[in-house]
């Protein structure tokens, strides 16, 4: 059990300072980039991009967090034209279409929730759910278990330490799920998230399928796991340290900005920084970086600096933030799953409050088993009562 893990809201993470130089865990050099504007001039600056340490594609390598082909990999030309793919199926009429599915998904599992009865699992019952639920959903999936797609989420982030040879399997099979189904809403379009992508891409052109398999790999499984993440962690935070301010959240309006504030101040994951090359020479607050440099970012300590956040965690959970959060990052890769995480997000904490104005920890003191994955940490239960 690992239970001797702070919470993410709790890690311990560098303060906002100028840029400086260190070394990385395998001890390449790299300066630290910690401060909210900083980190958003690197973010936001043509001159720093990925840096390409991915693993090279292959049967055994589908991965979306480090396999080339993956968007979340991609870097100029590519990127963007891979990029307005994915926006091109998500435009404001296909969103707002979309809403009254999650809205229907939530309901449904709070009913069952509640039939359950107290004390009962959140996390089983609800959160580790929901996202897979509404995926299944939004793709169009009737009949696929969303079991299936949440041990297809675990295999898409695996970070190649298992050697049971089940993750290579999972992937191989989440592949073969893939094609078939592009092919499918090719030859049988409708109104899903898949057949948006797949005319979209066909109408931009030069679009490779491997890349469209990594992009429904994003929406099926790897974003869930994500969502799934941040929604128990958002209960753990606001049951466990700002229990008298939960029935507010059945104010759609301050499950609104609640919602803003668990995205910027709760990290998904432990990791600490992410990286970035110069491709040419520039300059961070007067630094100079020399192309060929690394740069790591702390995308966390850009969230806490006092100079643009001063309340930090002590502040108002339902006062909206000071200046943008940079938790989807920024730029030419900012996330374009945030519509659908705060839609989530928002709509359960709401309507969680709004059924439940009493929901609360059933064993405050017990120690969090948590959940580890390659890019996220959460609660694996979490006990409440009503």
């Amino acid at each position: 059990m690992s239970t001797h893990l702070p919470p993410l809201h709790a890690l311990d993470l560098p303060e906002a300072a100028p840029p400086y130089l260190s070394t990385l865990r395998d001890g390449a050099p790299a300066w630290v980039v910690t401060r909210y504007q900083d980190v958003r001039q690197v973010l936001t600056d043509p001159r720093f991009v990925r840096a390409e340490d991915g693993a090279p594609a292959g049967d055994a390598a589908l991965n979306v967090s480090t396999d080339p082909a993956s968007l979340y990999n991609q870097n100029g030309s590519d990127h963007q034209r891979l990029r307005r793919t994915v926006q091109g199926a998500f435009t404001p009429r296909a969103v707002a279409r979309w809403q009254p599915w999650v809205e229907t998904v939530v309901g449904r599992l709070l009913e069952e929730l509640v039939a359950v009865g107290p004390p009962a699992d959140v996390v089983a019952e609800f959160t580790g759910v929901l996202p897979f639920a509404v995926a299944e959903r939004l793709m169009g999936l009737d009949g696929l278990d969303y079991r299936q797609l949440r041990r297809w989420a675990a295999c898409l982030t695996a970070d190649g330490a298992e050697s049971d040879g089940q993750v290579s399997q999972d992937q191989r099979e989440f592949a073969k799920f893939a094609a078939e189904l592009l092919a499918e809403r090719r030859r049988r379009p409708g109104e899903d998230v898949v057949s948006r992508l797949v005319q979209a891409a066909d109408e931009a052109g030069g679009i490779p399928e491997e890349q469209l398999t990594f992009l429904v790999g994003g929406l099926a499984a790897s974003g869930s796991d994500s969502v799934a993440a941040v929604l128990a962690n958002s209960l753990l935070y606001l049951l466990g340290e700002r229990p008298g301010s939960w029935p507010r959240l059945a104010e759609e309006e301050q499950a609104g900005h609640a919602t803003e504030w668990l995205l910027h101040h709760i990290q998904l994951g432990d990791d600490k920084f992410t990286t970035r090359q110069a491709v040419r020479a520039a300059e961070v607050a007067g630094v100079p970086v020399t192309a060929g440099e690394t740069v790591a970012i702390c995308l966390g300590s850009a969230n806490r600096d006092p100079a643009v956040f001063p309340d930090g965690l002590a502040g108002d959970l339902f006062a909206p933030l000071p200046s943008p959060t940079l938790a989807f990052g920024a730029g030419p890769h900012y996330c374009l799953g945030t519509w659908l995480a705060r839609t989530q997000l928002r709509t359960a904490l709401h309507r969680l409050a709004a059924r439940l104005p009493d929901l609360r920890l059933a064993d405050p003191s017990a120690p969090v088993d948590w959940r580890l994955g390659a890019t996220t940490r959460s609660a694996r239960s979490l006990r409440v009562r009503w």
